[in-house]
């Protein structure tokens, strides 16, 4: 691959490789430095891909990167850094902070699903894990997601005296 390709790869999917890492990982920087390392893999030119599975590829390589970063010693031992990502509008923070929330797994294939528009079967590939655990990833994250939310809008529909508006 020449870099004019890389270049072109990177201007369409370095984003989508960029939002999973930082679904999984929580940190924008380590998001960014999982995204580096996919990209150089590939400027390596060790790997061959296929035409049309170019996106997979990428999204399988950083999901294995941040697994892998998930159980190193150092990120085990170290504290977090409070990110805030800016949003038009304010449900769509809340709605982002609840997905951040869930635990890693499940926080991945909402993002695929919902984000980046892969179908079951595909994250399946991406996460390498049986379609069946992703649809069971997706029914537990989408009733963690609802109950977040759910507890949300009673806060919200509340005035603060503790009577409905």
């Amino acid at each position: 691959m020449n870099s004019e390709q890389l270049a072109d790869l990177f201007r369409r999917c370095g984003d989508d490789v960029f939002r999973l890492a930082y679904s999984y990982l929580g940190s924008r920087a380590d998001a960014e430095d999982v995204c580096q390392s996919v990209f150089l893999k590939l400027a390596e030119g060790k790997t061959v891909l296929l035409p049309g599975k170019e996106k997979s590829w990428l999204l399988t390589c950083a999901a294995n990167l941040c697994k892998s970063q998930l159980r190193s010693f150092w990120r085990r031992n170290v504290g977090e850094l409070d990110e805030s990502v800016p949003f038009r509008e304010e449900s769509d923070r809340e709605l982002w902070e609840a997905v951040m929330a869930l635990p890693p797994k499940y926080r991945a294939v909402i993002h695929l699903y919902y984000w980046e528009g892969l179908d079951q079967g595909e994250i399946g590939d991406v996460l390498r894990i049986s379609r069946t655990a992703v649809q069971t990833r997706m029914q537990r994250a989408r009733a963690m997601l609802r109950k977040e939310l759910s507890d949300d809008e009673e806060l919200l529909a509340h005035d603060g005296t503790g009577h409905a508006e």
